[in-house]
């Protein structure tokens, strides 16, 4: 009986060192990864919230709004530059994400983070701008645009979630965790290692059918999904997009601004026709639509065209005219 006892010991210590070892490690990349890559942008008290963020450029303002996972480096990688030539461009870390705050307590609520940005938009002076949208990004834009729509002129959507999920893409699955206990859990143990060793094929299934450039850990802003805080914070975006999204997509129809939408055709994390062709027919005076050949991370993988895009959309829909209706 005192082997088996003793054995039983002997496991749980094991057990425990193991589970030490991991938040030790994890702690370890965290502090690391902030150290690589610091903030570059300035900080704005918006709602109780410290928000990173970041402007280039003169001219009509541009607010771009980044997804899942993301911060404002899946658009200064590539597309802020080609953007500033004709646009003042305001990026931003959104609450949680990045170098932003998101508040304990906080969920990851569309419409919380709708109004924050609502928020964000006055707190920089910003006159009604085009906000653009890319992927989780675009169903924040979407609901910024029915919740406060004096604060947006219209909308450029990229590869944007529009439409109930019935399951995480697989490159996301492990964010599906309901339990705020179990969430810190995985967050602190399993969470940064398995990124690790998983980030290729993740990297490979958000850029496909391209390939991800070299720097995107780095320039991209890429390594920062390793910090058990953010995993935290994008595993709370994934819960609120399952209870969020339905009422969403029923609103639609009350659109009140011209709402752009760009895929990519090999989209493998989001499904075009579902969130494309299929959102866009639920309103057809506010949505149109265009398909290009790419695959998710259009922003990175297809700058000039999504540059060219947005540039289009700023002419044709951006105008005062085109947000009243004429």
């Amino acid at each position: 009986m005192s082997g088996v006892l003793g054995g039983a010991v002997w496991l749980l210590l094991a057990a425990l060192a193991l589970l030490a070892g991991l938040v030790g490690f994890s702690g370890l990349v965290g502090f690391a990864v902030q150290r690589l890559l610091p903030p570059r942008g300035d900080f704005v008290q918006v709602a109780g919230e410290r928000i990173h963020w970041l402007e280039k450029g003169q001219g009509p303002p541009l607010l771009l709004i980044h997804g899942l996972c993301g911060q404002m480096g899946n658009f200064t990688h590539t597309l802020v530059d080609r953007l500033a030539r004709e646009h003042r461009v305001i990026v931003f870390d959104r609450p949680g994400s990045g170098h932003s705050t998101r508040a304990a307590g906080a969920d990851g609520g569309i419409a919380r983070q709708a109004a924050l940005v609502a928020d964000l938009i006055r707190a920089l002076g910003l006159n009604r701008p085009l906000v653009v949208g890319h992927s989780l990004g675009g169903a924040v834009a979407l609901m910024l645009a029915l919740n406060h729509p004096d604060c947006v002129r219209a909308l450029a959507l990229v590869a944007p979630l529009t439409q109930p999920q019935a399951a995480a893409p697989p490159a996301f699955k492990l964010l599906a965790i309901r339990g705020a206990g179990l969430r810190a859990l995985v967050a602190w143990t399993v969470a940064t290692p398995w990124g690790i060793c998983c980030s290729r094929q993740i990297l490979k299934a958000i850029f496909s059918p391209h390939s991800a450039p070299r720097d995107f850990a780095t320039r991209g802003g890429g390594l920062l999904t390793l910090r058990p805080a953010n995993f935290i914070h994008a595993s709370q975006d994934m819960a609120a997009v399952e209870l969020e999204m339905p009422e969403l997509a029923r609103r639609y129809g009350e659109l009140a601004c011209p709402v752009g939408i760009l895929f990519g055709r090999g989209d493998q994390i989001l499904d075009p026709q579902r969130n494309g062709v299929l959102t866009a027919a639920a309103n057809p005076a506010a949505f149109t639509l265009t398909l290009v050949d790419g695959g998710h991370m259009l922003p990175v993988s297809a700058a000039d065209a999504v540059a060219g895009y947005i540039g289009q959309a700023a002419r044709r829909l951006g105008t005062p005219e085109a947000a009243l209706g004429g």
